[in-house]
């Protein structure tokens, strides 16, 4: 199987710079890192054993605003994928058109095998070191795979020990400490927004429209909801212990609920037991992975029976994986586009902070929507200006063109 890398990302990259024709010096200096910050984390167990933990904050590129992107703690965290994410993150940014750059930080660790006291001491500790680097008009983190509402608390608050109250610091928090209405649900909100625009425009009726989603956390629980409320069938979901199908459509309130009750989706009622592959190869309208990255490749890409992708997750999807589906005539909506939703409430969240006045959740989802929904016209319309233009490489043209723009008149190539 490909690994979802730095690689990857250079692929998609460089498809992207070419057709911009691109000046290759410009190229290079917008393709790397500004900053790779690698740190060792010692962690005294409750058993009084020293756990040495690795750690990451990369920043990739500020040019339009200051570095921004989430915190993953996950045992396959390395260098190679932050990098990735961080860029991917200054270009998810500049698609939207939201004054940040990209960065990405993580910690090589399986946050479940860890006691309540243990991760927040693992936080702070990570706040700490990487504290010189980061800052509300430098650096702004936010929560991502495995990290919430209560590790940006922690975050905030340790953060605040040696600056002074800064809820500016990190978004993601809890309303009662900055946090913004709608930021929990924005993500997977924004994939919503997203499918929906893309069916109005190819014709799909919405009604009755199917779905699959591969993994249900925050992302897809959210996504779920929504598209179950427009009038979807959502006919097979995900989580860690496998799948669920149901063709008739599984009642997704009811399914939360019962992951609440009992921590996983295994032996909800009425559903099918499937494993991960059935479930990506299950047909539908729309196939929604919203788990980790790479998880769509080129030994099942063939088998794919969706309309279209639909990238809620980070990266999901190999280039060689993106080429077999372009020759299926599978439409893929990029990441950096839909699921953009985070990013954008996460900037609001910002200037809410900054200006210490807030703002209700239906003004914070408007703005968002029509951020969105702006961003994927312009792509479509890019993508379909030329012949054989994927959405992927025309968002990347647009967000690449915004950088490039920002370097330049910046005056960064002298």
């Amino acid at each position: 199987m490909e690994i979802n890398n730095f690689n990857a990302y250079c692929d998609q990259f460089d498809r992207a710079s070419h057709e911009l024709e691109l000046e290759e010096n410009l190229a290079k200096l917008l393709k790397y890192p500004d900053r790779e910050l690698s740190v060792e984390l010692p962690l005294i167990r409750d058993d009084g054993s020293l756990m040495m933990l690795h750690g990451y904050r990369i920043q990739h590129n500020n040019a339009r605003g200051p570095f921004k992107g989430g915190l993953r703690f996950h045992p396959r965290v390395d260098i190679d994928e932050i990098r990735a994410l961080s860029a991917l993150m200054t270009f998810k940014t500049a698609l939207v058109d939201i004054p940040f750059g990209g960065g990405k930080g993580g910690i090589q660790v399986d946050p479940k095998e860890l006691s309540s006291r243990e991760l927040e001491q693992l936080t702070r500790k990570f706040v700490r070191a990487i504290s010189p680097i980061i800052g509300v008009q430098t650096d702004i983190p936010a929560p991502d795979v495995n990290t919430n509402a209560q590790i940006m608390a922690w975050f905030m608050d340790e953060y605040s020990q040696t600056h002074g109250y800064t809820p500016g610091i990190v978004t993601g928090k809890p309303i009662s400490l900055g946090g913004s209405r709608g930021r929990e649900a924005a993500t997977g909100y924004g994939v919503s927004i997203i499918l929906r625009e893309i069916a109005k425009y190819r014709g799909i009726p919405l009604e009755d429209a199917t779905i699959v989603i591969q993994g249900l956390g925050n992302v897809g629980s959210w996504a779920a909801q929504n598209l179950h409320q427009a009038g979807c069938r959502v006919i097979a979901v995900s989580d860690h212990e496998g799948g669920i199908l149901d063709p008739e459509g599984i009642d997704i309130p009811s399914l939360l609920e019962y992951k609440r009750e009992n921590g996983s989706i295994h032996g909800f009622a009425k559903t099918k037991t499937i494993d991960q592959g059935t479930l990506l190869c299950t047909p539908c309208d729309f196939l929604i992975p919203a788990a980790l990255g790479g998880i769509i490749h080129k030994m099942n890409a063939n088998s794919l029976q969706c309309k279209m992708v639909v990238e809620a997750a980070n990266g999901p999807t190999t280039p060689t994986a993106d080429e077999i589906l372009r020759n299926k005539n599978i439409p893929v909506i990029p990441d950096i586009l839909a699921n953009a939703g985070g990013v954008i409430a996460s900037y609001y969240e910002w200037v809410q902070n900054l200006q210490r006045h807030y703002w209700e959740e239906e003004e914070v989802n408007n703005k968002l929507e029509k951020k969105l929904v702006d961003a994927l016209y312009e792509v479509i319309a890019l993508a379909h200006s030329r012949e054989e233009l994927s959405y992927r490489t025309a968002a990347f043209m647009l967000a690449i063109n915004r950088v490039a723009d920002a370097v330049a008149i910046r005056g960064r190539l002298t």
